[in-house]
């Protein structure tokens, strides 16, 4: 063979394999930000749920008892109606013979709408007091609401005390709620009722300048003259009586349309409307009671200048303070129909003077609020919902494996087990090998140890590092006349191992990787189970050899918990999806039969594996024959190994993806092992990273120590299982220690690969065959008993 050499000064050509290669980098990137954002967004759909939900930024402290000794006595001893006039309080009442109904917490998908077909046969408005997260998450109820001519006030959006709270927070609470009305009818407001107030006596020094602020904003106060206190669940009679107020004396009447089991409101309230109306009595609104009292004054002669209850409004959250009542469409005050003050003026409803449409950015942004919350409310449960599935079927899972695991291990290792006849015929041990001057001589010598009879054939799959010329000194120096090598131009692995089998002088071919060191029985263990003549294939047991690791050592759990767990389960329900490259063995003529490896897919082991199934060949697991691989030994290699393994695995089920409906042999592994591979080794691993989230989710902002609990308890059932698998291989347990850091770090990369790979596929990418870097280092088998 010639060389040439490049010219000084002269790049050389990039090879066949490294333009391959670079494409494939180029491929990933953007599909690696897209797994990533993709979690990232679900993050925050997460967040936004719990966010409407007070999970997040929650605060559920309420203030009592504090003093009021800086609050103004005439707003202590004022009417329900606060607002400021250059800085200075302001309190109106409502007239006489009128009832505003306020009713706070809503909106709720079970009550509210109860109301509204209650005031509506009533011909009665209301004043609803709205939750910014309740209206984003059932707007469709509160558009209705706002038609009917009903009017709404803000109730901030997670219902907590402001007088807790920072300047920004207050600004956030109502800002959002102006939003999410935005979204909901196309309005704000400038109408407050704070959580957990009540009457004007109930002010005091910490909440007094949380009103003085937002009054200078322009919003107006409202508070109550009569509590129905309904949420105490007193019975209807009672209801109705606290909610009727002395005499003749116009009131601001509390209810509650959420914030518990209100169906004892829902009888009461039209057995009070009835009664209010035989009394004489007309309904209104705030803003129609602000109308009232400005219509009473202008009649009286004593002006308007008290009437900054209704001002104009200029954008969410933020409203001109000042305005007389008549720029809010007061001045009429007529009682329209039943005498509740529905009159208007230039088209705008009295009753809903405190209502401002929302244009441009706000109403914009308002209905994006409106579709982002719609995405999380069915995300979010369908999610939490499927992870429950997930964790049931991930619990099962773990029983089964242990119990058909411990099956399995008494099984094989009776006394009295026997496959046959010993299989003493020799047989011939393939080795594929591109670029693997660190390894090949280990992998010979180890071969050169075997305690059954061997041919081995080496077959260089175009190696420029001169991996042929150190197998053949190393097969001299070992004194092997039984290896021969074959060169042939780089063409991938199936290519190379294709070549061996066609070479191959004996009937059972044994199938290992060029950086695999095998222990002296390893072959004769191997090829025992071919004394039953439906075994077509055996997989060995593949161990880590460069365990010492951090990252070796998390590949040790996984092989041993993962991989060889994992097989002796699918060996007894006769469904092995995959014989590993690094350790497997194989009839010549059932190879030759499924048409030898295919290069169709990247997993020629679970392509090979799974065609096999579908002839009617019977696969084993030999727990016995043991090799030790070197396991990628960075966090680059061991994300491009994965990302390989995951993606031709997901190539081998759609290739086989006919024997869902076959009958027969292929028919059996594909309504059985088909959909235990999708379900445990795709559909499980990508939702993975999900429960993750949520404990994480869970521990910030529902409960630290339940959580924490509930993970450590999941962590324990992984642990036995873990435990049981390295007794039944006869492994030392100290590798367990690392296994909680594993959790944390080692299986979040893993998950990552898996939804990388799923993109891969969903996106129709293409990958070629890696090569990973090797250092030669699993040189004699490590911890081998």
């Amino acid at each position: 063979m010639t060389t040439t050499t490049p010219s000084r000064g002269r790049r050389r050509a990039p090879t066949r394999m490294e333009r391959a290669a670079g494409k494939a980098a180029a491929l990933q990137r953007p599909r690696v930000i897209l797994a990533l954002l993709l979690l990232l967004g679900l993050t925050c759909v997460m967040l936004l749920d719990g966010y409407l939900r007070a999970e997040v930024g929650g605060d559920e402290r309420v203030r009592d008892g504090a003093s009021a000794g800086k609050v103004p006595d005439k707003v202590l001893d004022g009417g329900p109606i606060l607002t400021f006039r250059n800085g200075k309080p302001v309190t109106q009442t409502i007239p006489k013979k009128t009832i505003v109904l306020t009713f706070d917490d809503g909106p709720n998908p079970t009550y509210t709408p109860t109301v509204l077909k209650i005031l509506k046969k009533y011909d009665v408005p209301g004043t609803f007091f709205l939750v910014g997260s309740m209206v984003s998450r059932y707007p469709s109820i509160v558009k209705q609401m706002v038609a009917q001519g009903n009017e709404v006030g803000i109730h901030t959006f997670t219902h907590v005390d402001l007088s807790y709270q920072s300047d920004a927070r207050i600004k956030r609470e109502m800002e959002q709620t102006q939003l999410a009305l935005a979204g909901a009818a196309g309005i704000t407001t400038t109408l407050f009722r704070a959580p957990y107030s009540s009457e004007t006596d109930a002010i005091d020094n910490y909440s007094y300048p949380v009103y003085k602020k937002l009054g200078a904003s322009g919003y107006t106060s409202v508070f109550v003259d009569t509590d129905s206190d309904d949420w105490k669940q007193p019975g209807v009679a009672k209801i109705i009586k606290w909610a009727t107020p002395s005499g003749t004396s116009g009131s601001s009447v509390l209810f509650h349309d959420a914030g518990g089991v209100r169906s004892q409101t829902m009888k009461a309230l039209p057995q009070y409307i009835e009664k209010m109306k035989a009394k004489g009595y007309t309904f209104t609104t705030v803003s129609g009671a602000i109308a009232k009292n400005a219509a009473a004054r202008l009649a009286s002669g004593t002006g308007a200048g008290a009437g900054a209850g209704a001002a104009t409004g200029t954008s969410a959250g933020t409203v001109e303070a000042g305005a007389r009542p008549s720029a809010a469409g007061g001045g009429t005050g007529g009682a329209g129909g039943n005498g509740s003050g529905n009159g208007s003026r230039n088209g705008i409803s009295v009753l809903q003077g405190a209502h401002r449409e929302a244009t441009g950015m706000t109403l914009y942004e308002g209905k994006a609020l409106i579709y982002a919350v719609t995405v999380a409310e069915w995300v979010v449960p369908g999610l939490a919902a499927g992870l429950t599935v997930v964790g049931i079927a991930v619990m099962s899972r773990f029983g089964m494996m242990l119990i058909l695991a411990r099956r399995h291990h008494r099984q094989r290792n009776k006394r009295r087990f026997s496959w046959g006849p010993t299989v003493t015929r020799p047989v011939t041990v393939i080795v594929p090998a591109y670029n693997e001057k660190e390894c090949i001589a280990n992998t010979l010598e180890s071969l050169a140890r075997s305690t059954h009879p061997i041919e081995v054939i080496v077959v260089d799959d175009g190696s420029s590092d001169g991996t042929s010329e150190i197998a053949r000194e190393a097969a001299r120096s070992f004194g092997m006349t039984n290896v021969r090598v074959i060169r042939q131009e780089n063409a991938g692995k199936p290519a190379a191992l294709n070549n061996g089998v066609r070479s191959a002088s004996y009937d059972i071919v044994v199938m290992m990787d060029g950086d695999t060191v095998f222990e002296p029985d390893t072959v004769r263990h191997l090829v025992q189970p071919f004394a039953d003549p439906e075994v077509g294939a055996v997989a060995g047991n593949a161990k880590v050899g460069n365990r010492n690791t951090v990252i070796g050592a998390w590949q040790h759990i996984e092989y041993v918990m993962g991989f060889n767990l994992d097989r002796r389960m699918y060996d007894l329900l006769r469904c092995m999806p995959t014989i590993p490259g690094a350790i497997g063995a194989f009839r010549r003529e059932a190879v030759l039969q499924v048409g030898g490896m295919s290069e169709d897919t990247l997993a020629e082991d679970t392509d090979i594996t799974i065609a096999m199934h579908r002839e009617g060949w019977r696969v084993v697991y030999q727990e016995h024959a043991k090799a030790w691989t070197e396991a990628p030994a960075s966090l680059k290699q061991l994300w491009s190994q994965r990302y390989r393994w995951s993606y031709g695995t997901m190539q081998a089920l759609w290739k086989h993806r006919k024997s869902l409906t076959d009958k027969g042999p292929s028919g059996r592994f594909g309504r059985v092992g088909m959909p235990l591979v999708v379900i445990f080794q795709i559909i499980t691993p990508v939702f993975a990273p999900l429960i993750d989230v949520f404990t994480v989710y869970s521990m910030i902002f529902v409960d630290f120590w339940a959580s924490l609990a509930m993970w450590f308890a999941v962590l324990g059932i992984q642990l036995l299982c873990a435990a049981y698998a390295f007794r039944l291989d006869r492994e030392k347990y100290r590798y367990l220690l690392m296994m909680p850091l594993q959790q944390l770090a080692y299986r979040q990369m893993m998950y990552l690969v898996l939804i990388h790979s799923s993109i891969t596929a969903l996106t129709g990418g293409r990958l070629r065959w890696q090569k990973l870097k090797r250092t030669g280092e699993v040189g004699t088998p490590a911890g081998a008993s």
